[in-house]
């Protein structure tokens, strides 16, 4: 049985941490919000200390604060606008067409979901200061982990042999910052442990980024875990492989060079690593998704767990808000019977994905009945279909231990992605075989228990792009999908309140990248503004 990375109890540990080395995060222009210090020396005499610096990097993930899922570490950064997850739930899905809150005085979401945002948008503020925030914690553990500063501290030999795994593990969480920061926004503040600290650090642009991501997670990979030989939570080779093999197949879009062959690659590498489908769909999105056949799909969640890591995250966000205002069906997913009362539907786009034909398909967790799939009115929550995809229930029917704050981890990364990215690499011509593409795809539909499968004259792009759709929809990849399929800007497809016209509208191209936030740009004049905004 596979127990979480515990990372509920580190992270008070590390905002001490933060506050004792304020420049960890004053080079990148993010201010600590707690008032409690302990010095460096008197931390790292505990060589538990280390495991536990570490396990704060992946915190920063999962939680805000240290009092609490309504406190938060950013000062003057709400803690609903700032937890990861949900951040970039929002900017990746809502702001494309699967989703619709129905709550558009919630701050920031009317304008995301609308396509209407601005650099004054708080949810965007969230999204790059946590994942700078991220990027500070992983500088800060290198630099206590210098092999001079384990000498200074003559630590033991057991030790010193753990400390290059947890190097790795530290410069790959940093990397995957980076990765989101380069796809959302097209540029970071651009900070290592290497560097003098410095308030105003330079700015790298989106080639910069690919290439010491790139570099970075090639240099690490022998230090890394073998895949699924770490502890559930943690990242390994294969996580690293996944953030290669995303870039390369987006590279197009980043660098303007196709990398398509080095893509399939790495979802070679990741399949060669010992990952299996889980015997059930809906077992990704479960609250034992973490011990069901889940966790040898997953490859890298964002845990939660309603007792010890309450946090308003993506799972607690789309089990509660997907509750219909009409069904009440909460209890059915391990809630409040309410839920949130409607607040989350489906776009009429990701509905008609699911003709007939997929009635059966145990991908369809739509619940239409009574109800229409237009949604012509935002704050209106009995029109539109909802889906009941995510569950706080376990797999043996179990609810989660709290009806609010859900158990079930957000499946970041899993093995399905890695089938159906090995396909797209292998139509845009980078090798493989098209027999085991197509077998690919033939093994998530009759995981799903559809009995259609697919023919290798079936496999085009536009198919894939639908087929991504079908499975992995509402887990935070659409708007990059779409952008790589030249579907996002333009008019060339619309979907509903796209642009905010209730049929949709042409975006115009710079909607590619979010604008940088006034905020942080007032805090490093390095940091300009994308072209547009």
């Amino acid at each position: 049985m596979k127990t979480r990375f515990k990372i509920h109890k580190t992270i008070g540990f590390i905002c001490l941490f933060i506050v004792a080395f304020t420049s960890c995060t004053d080079d990148l222009n993010i201010t600590p919000n707690d008032d409690q210090t302990i010095l460096s020396e008197e931390l790292f005499k505990d060589e538990a200390a280390y495991k536990q610096v570490l396990a704060g990097i992946y915190a920063n993930l999962a939680l805000t604060g240290t009092d609490g899922p309504e406190s938060s570490n950013l000062k003057n950064i709400d803690a609903g606008t700032s937890q990861f997850g949900r951040v970039l739930l929002y900017v990746q899905t809502l702001s494309a067409d699967q989703m619709i809150w129905s709550y558009e005085n919630d701050p920031g979401t009317r304008e995301i979901q609308r396509n209407l945002w601005t650099a004054q948008n708080p949810l965007l503020l969230g999204m790059f200061s946590r994942a700078h925030l991220s990027v500070a914690l992983a500088n800060n553990f290198l630099r206590e982990t210098t092999t001079a500063k384990l000498d200074e501290r003559n630590v033991s030999t057991t030790l010193r042999s753990e400390i290059p795994a947890y190097r790795a593990e530290a410069r790959l969480m940093r990397a995957m910052a980076y990765y989101y920061l380069m796809d959302i926004f097209g540029k970071a503040n651009f900070v290592t442990e290497n560097d003098a600290l410095n308030s105003q650090p330079p700015v790298y642009d989106r080639a910069q980024l690919f290439d010491y991501i790139e570099s970075e997670l090639l240099a690490i990979d022998a230090d890394l875990v073998d895949a699924k030989q770490n502890e559930y939570g943690r990242a390994d080779k294969a996580v690293a492989y996944m953030i290669l093999a995303k870039m390369y197949l987006n590279a197009q879009v980043y660098i303007g060079t196709d990398r398509s062959a080095e893509s399939l690659i790495n979802c070679e590498k990741i399949i060669a690593g010992g990952y299996t489908l889980a015997t059930n769909y809906l077992h990704n999105f479960m609250a034992d998704n973490h011990i069901n056949s889940a966790a040898n799909e997953i490859i890298f969640p964002i845990i939660s767990d309603g007792a010890t890591t309450q946090n308003y995250g993506p799972t607690t966000v789309m089990i509660n808000g997907s509750v219909g205002s009409i069904e009440a069906n909460g209890t059915e997913v391990g809630v409040s019977e309410g839920g949130w009362g409607g607040a989350l539907r489906v776009r009429k786009q990701l509905a008609d994905l699911f003709d007939a034909s997929f009635i059966n398909d145990t991908r369809n967790t739509i619940i239409s009945q009574g109800r229409s799939v237009d949604i012509t009115d935002i704050s209106d929550k009995d029109s539109g279909y909802i889906i009941q995809k995510y569950s706080n229930v376990t797999s043996t029917g179990s609810a989660g231990v709290d009806q609010t704050f859900v158990d079930t981890d957000f499946p970041l990364f899993r093995l399905a992605d890695v089938y159906l990215m090995y396909a797209e690499a292998h139509l845009r011509g980078g090798g493989g075989n098209l027999a085991t593409a197509v077998g690919y795809v033939n093994a998530l539909r009759t995981r799903a228990n559809n009995p259609n499968t697919v023919t290798a004259n079936d496999l085009t792009l536009d198919f894939i792009l639908d087929e991504r759709a079908r499975e992995l929809h509402w887990e935070a990849h659409r708007r990059q999908d779409l952008i790589r399929f030249n579907k996002f800007t333009g008019g060339n497809y619309n979907w509903a309140w796209k642009g905010n016209g209730s049929n949709g509208i042409s975006l115009p191209t710079h909607f590619k990248v979010y604008p940088i936030p006034t905020a942080s740009m007032a805090a490093n004049p390095n940091l300009t503004q994308n072209v547009g905004y």
